[in-house]
């Protein structure tokens, strides 16, 4: 499948259905249709047009945006110029917002992304490519819709996705647009047509499995993309947390949601507290159960359980972006709670001498940009190794059951690596040793170690200006427990050699509330 040839001949079929649906902040306000298929890909066409004349073939674009209309608009546009896309996740700091525009010919913002791109500069970016703000026209007779783009058979990289939280610099993912195409044709396959006819975004469109379940699912099958209201911070920003957004999910009405595990979590204590007749209608605003995905990081099979008795069913996947995302997901008639469902047919599985999961498909990427400690390998027969360790039942469903590596993913399905988060952390005066953690978690959290004669407050103060400096929204620690340096707590939570005993955090922490609770 060729995603853009696909949206184009849906304009096509359907030139005056939505494709960009605006959601209203109160939520008693009507929704509004932001743009048709038509006034989409005609507005993409001519901004792809400007891109043309003003950057080189194949050059990179950055998109410094939010979730908006233009966000679509720049996405659909850059297919259509066969520029690459450089998403820029707002909640990046200003060294990995450099790391990721210094390869740029010209940069996108909207407003959001605009103010962003100003507090970057003031905290140190120079930015050598232009700044195109893009908009919508309002147009009642947009014009000819584009023709589909030629069936070349040569493959090109599409997209560059860099990973949050890994490094200061961290790795970019090159995406193909084959790979790309191969993705969403497996995706469909476990899908029914109208499942995306209202997808929910509610995480951050500078994620690639957003950009592939919000955009290209629905955007393929006739269906409407469905946007917050403007300003409406998505799940993982600082201080919002799942439950605020179930008042949206049932102004939106959707059809299909991918759920982050802090929000099926949310749904599930809703619905416990809902009876049997109202339960379905109260959560989503209609009698009609939405196709409800989850991924970015494990859910309670409990949860799951929970949910399913309730007559809600949650279909779990796993994936990565050197996938292009999704590579196992459960679907209906095969969903078996606690695994992430079973590869899709574009995937192959194996499983290495070790336990790790390795993988073979038509939507691997097509290399990094540069390595970081997070970077997987692909060996010499095509196989990559996810650094994830797994399970296969007979019938091929996948129970992922740890990491070869210590990536943490939060509870909002944010990566973070946690010894390049430590190291940065040390560097604050009066911090000798630090221990992260967060794992499906909302919210990072640290224990840190503090020379005995520091002020705790000062101390306190100094990370707090330090990760506001340096670090993004996601590697931020709001309550950093600060601990005095002694033998009996380096004991416990270090090696000899200084190397964190993670697994002794979750007992430390539990015996340093009772302490404090006594």
């Amino acid at each position: 499948m060729k995603v853009l040839n696909e949206i184009l001949a849906q304009a096509v079929r359907t030139p005056d259905a939505p494709a960009v649906v605006q959601l209203a902040s109160d939520c008693a306000a009507p929704e509004a249709v932001a743009l048709t298929y038509r006034q989409l890909v005609v507005q993409a066409q001519r901004l792809a047009d400007t891109l043309s004349d003003e950057t080189p073939a194949a050059g990179q674009v950055g998109l410094v945006m939010g979730n908006s209309v233009e966000w679509v608009l720049a996405d659909l546009a850059l297919m259509l110029g066969e520029r690459v896309e450089v998403p820029v996740p707002l909640a990046f700091s200003v060294d990995q917002a450099r790391h990721l525009l210094q390869g740029c010919t010209q940069v996108l913002v909207d407003e959001m992304g605009a103010r962003t791109l100003d507090l970057w500069r003031s905290a140190g970016l120079v930015l050598s490519a232009p700044v195109r703000r893009v908009s919508v026209a309002n147009e009642a007779s947009p014009g000819e819709i584009p023709c589909p783009a030629s069936d070349s058979d040569a493959d090109s990289v599409i997209k560059v996705i860099h990973t949050s939280g890994t490094t200061s610099r961290p790795k970019g993912v090159k995406i193909r647009r084959d790979g790309l195409g191969a993705l969403v044709e497996a995706l469909w396959q476990r899908a029914r047509r109208d499942d995306y006819q209202r997808y929910l975004v509610l995480v951050p469109l500078s994620l690639l499995i957003e950009q592939v379940t919000a955009l290209y699912m629905p955007l393929t099958s006739g269906g409407a993309v469905l946007l917050p209201a403007p300003g409406l911070a998505p799940l993982g920003s600082p201080g919002v947390i799942a439950e605020d957004r179930l008042d949206v999910i049932r102004q939106a009405r959707p059809t299909a949601m991918t759920l982050t595990p802090a929000l099926v979590e949310a749904i599930a204590r809703r619905a416990d507290s809902l009876g049997p007749a109202e339960r379905i209608e109260h959560l989503f605003g209609t009698p009609r159960l939405p196709l409800l995905a989850a991924g970015g990081g494990p859910v309670d099979v409990e949860v799951l359980v929970r949910l399913q008795q309730a007559g809600i069913e949650v279909f779990q996947g796993y994936g990565l972006s050197e996938n292009s995302s999704v590579a196992t997901w459960n679907f209906r008639g095969a969903n078996r709670l606690g695994s992430v469902g079973q590869a899709l047919a574009h995937v192959t599985l194996r499983l290495g001498a070790d336990g790790e999961l390795q993988l073979r498909s038509s939507s691997l990427f097509a290399g990094y940009t540069n390595e970081d400690p997070s970077s997987c390998a692909i060996d010499a027969e095509g196989w990559l190794h996810t650094g994830d360790l797994a399970r296969i039942d007979a019938d091929g469903f996948v129970s992922i059951i740890g990491r070869k590596k210590t990536m943490i993913i939060t509870g909002n399905g944010r990566n973070v690596s946690p010894e390049w988060l430590e190291a940065a952390y040390r560097q604050v005066p009066g911090v000798e040793q630090a221990i992260v953690y967060g794992d499906r978690q909302a919210f990072m959290g640290g224990v840190f170690i503090i020379d005995v004669q520091a002020d705790p407050a000062d101390v306190g103060a100094a990370i707090a200006a330090f990760a506001r400096t340096h670090l993004n929204e996601i590697e931020q620690i709001a309550q950093p427990l600060l601990i005095p340096r002694s033998e009996e707590v380096m004991g416990r939570l270090f090696t000899v050699t200084g190397r964190p005993r993670r697994d002794q955090v979750s007992a430390f922490l539990d015996a340093h509330t009772a302490r404090i609770c006594a």
